[in-house]
């Protein structure tokens, strides 16, 4: 099938060609479904469609973009124009190389057009929020949510549909002080684009339409979490990807209503309404706590005849979503240095939690007249990595010089790791930004969206330092234990239960009074972490623990540390601490008794269980 128009079409097709299993068992929304989905993922198993869901009419599809390969099924027959379609929007000059590229940006560029529809299959059938899947994906959550949602939105009183802005935000259906299919829990940045038309309804006093729509086209699914080059639209994109023209219902004083939709919720947010949303176990590994958000005021829900309810499981790296990631990265990367010039590779690392960690590949192309061994050029790259969209998430950002003979792969971690070890200069490499914005869901900061950034430069000139392997000579120092090697060059060492500014304080006295002499110093980057086992087991384990329980200006230590016309360095091992600490957001844990029954049912259900 070459356009899929709804999420029964895509599961159909799927399941034609070997890619899904049916599951007819009867299944619980409430836990039962995610912790399937989980472990299913995890065996990179088929996608699944469950179709007698315990009081729910209708049925619910998952893990449809769990495997690489299947991503790029689905989208088979566009995918490789709409890449160079991204390209040449950076490169239009390649459009005109060859006449066919001409024939082919023609039609990418009529279905990039939104078509206005005067009705479609979404409005068939009115109902209730009450009535949709109310999936839970973690025993903690707040109340159901929608994991897939294409959230529409638009500024008061416009009707243009350049306007619109099409993004992925959580949305809660229930729980918490929501009124029954009356509101729902609308979670949103002020930084993304919907929170710009939040932010133009204030100044006009007024509220704003919003549609939340699920299915459809799964072009939509991936438009809605794309950070696309500046002018493309989500809707340009994902018409682009779809293979058709999306279409749009345009009604007076609401937000268009994507006509091909499974699901849709129309509604409106009060800019001055705002509500307790969550908690819900995010793409960090954690919990996000209960915090004020806006509320969607519902006005109608509809669904298509035949409707299916897609949805996937977010929590520690990797899940489904990772796919999403990888997508978009074979996507974007060629026009990176076009948008940033200069730089290379942006890597957004999954096993972190994608934003606290960005790996960059950067050029020192300044003339060296004074120090061409001191970082220059990329700390103009790195500042302008950090006022990219999403990219501005990021916590901690390493960046290398590319014009090296030995600069690694971004995307290659271990590679990239040691070719820092060996060639930063704790001294001069740091760089830190204080009191500034985090992401809303990392609680490693000082408060909601309070807390810092640190930008690792490191030229790799020089000759680089040996890496030890081992920790045969590794004397003991007071307040660490088990020390364990990550990989040459990095150690992880266990300190006492952290229980705030008390154990701050005690960590800077350790580095303080640790001799440059020590072997310790052998080890370019020394981590403090509750449990080293644990943390050395894998080089994922260590990248989730050191960079999601760590914020730099408030956990960075050093040896010999110093401070020099306001720049901190430090002349021995740079110390993180990656120790939970008090106000840190609780961890994902699978509900055991839930754990117990998918067990049962991997027993009773050979074609699925062989995942479980």
């Amino acid at each position: 099938m070459r356009q899929y128009r709804s999420t029964q079409q895509l599961v159909a097709d799927l399941e034609r060609h070997g890619f899904l299993i049916r599951v007819s068992t009867e299944v619980k929304a409430h836990l039962e479904i995610a912790e399937i989905h989980r472990r299913v993922f995890q065996n990179q198993g088929p996608a699944l469609l469950f179709t007698n869901v315990r009081g729910c009419q209708f049925p619910v599809a998952t893990n449809l973009f769990g495997t690489l390969e299947r991503a790029q099924f689905i989208f088979r027959h566009t995918y490789e124009t709409v890449k160079l379609a991204v390209r040449w929007k950076s490169h239009p000059h390649e459009a005109f190389q060859n006449p066919l590229n001409l024939a082919r940006g023609a039609q990418v560029g009529w279905n990039m057009r939104p078509r206005i529809a005067r009705s479609g299959p979404v409005l068939e059938c009115p109902c209730q929020v009450s009535h949709l899947p109310q999936v839970t994906c973690w025993p903690e959550d707040g109340g159901a949510f929608i994991t897939l949602p294409q959230v529409l939105s638009q500024i008061p009183g416009e009707q243009a549909l350049s306007g619109l802005n099409l993004g992925m935000y959580r949305v809660q259906l229930s729980g918490n002080q929501y009124v029954d299919n009356q509101e729902c829990g609308l979670h949103y940045q002020l930084h993304r684009g919907i929170g710009v038309h939040h932010q133009r309804a204030i100044q006009l006093g007024a509220d704003f339409p919003v549609t939340v729509s699920v299915g459809g086209t799964p072009a939509m699914t991936l438009a809605a979490v794309m950070p696309l080059p500046e002018g493309m639209s989500e809707l340009g994109f994902a018409g682009a990807l779809a293979g058709h023209r999306i279409p749009l219902v345009v009604q007076r004083n609401k937000a268009p209503i994507y006509a091909d939709a499974d699901f849709c919720i129309v509604g409106k947010v009060i800019p001055s309404t705002l509500k307790p949303e969550g908690p819900f176990g995010d793409h960090l590994g954690y919990y996000a706590r209960i915090h004020d958000f806006p509320v969607l005021h519902v006005d109608k829900v509809y669904h298509r005849k035949g409707a299916v309810w897609p949805m996937t499981v977010v929590g520690r790296p990797p899940q489904e979503d990772t796919i999403f990631g990888q997508l978009i990265h074979d996507l974007t990367e060629p026009v990176i240095p076009s948008v940033l010039p200069g730089v290379r590779q942006v890597h957004a690392v999954d096993a972190a939690g994608v934003h606290p960690l960005l790996l960059a590949v950067g050029s020192e192309r300044y003339t060296p007249y004074c120090k061409p061994q001191q970082p220059q050029e990329l700390l103009t790259q790195a500042c302008a990595i950090l006022g990219q969209g999403q990219l501005s998430l990021a916590k901690y950002l390493w960046i290398v010089d590319g014009t090296v003979p030995a600069a690694p792969n971004a995307r290659d971690i271990p590679s990239f790791f040691e070719f820092v070890m060996r060639y930063a200069d704790w001294q001069r490499d740091l760089h830190f930004h204080t009191c500034t914005t985090m992401d809303t869901l990392d609680y490693s900061g000082e408060g909601l969206n309070q807390g810092s950034k640190l930008v690792v430069a490191v030229s790799g000139a020089g000759r680089g330092r040996e890496l030890p392997g081992g920790i045969e000579q590794l004397s003991e120092i007071t307040g660490w234990q088990r020390p364990r090697v990550v990989q040459p060059g990095i150690l992880v060492v266990e300190g006492m239960r952290h229980c705030g500014l008390e154990s701050q304080v005690a960590l800077a006295g350790l580095c303080d009074g640790i001799p440059l002499e020590h072997p310790v110093n052998r080890f370019p980057l020394v981590v403090v972490v509750d449990d080293s086992d644990f943390v050395s087991r894998s080089l994922e384990n260590f990248l989730w623990v050191a960079f999601t329980r760590s914020n730099p200006a408030r956990d960075v230590y050093g040896v010999a540390a110093f401070i020099e016309n306001k720049h901190f360095g430090c002349r021995g091992s740079l110390v993180i601490d990656a120790r939970i600490k008090p106000h840190h957001a609780p961890p994902l844990i699978e509900d055991r008794a839930v754990s117990e029954r998918v067990d049962a049912l991997a027993l009773s259900l050979p074609e699925l269980g062989r995942y479980l």
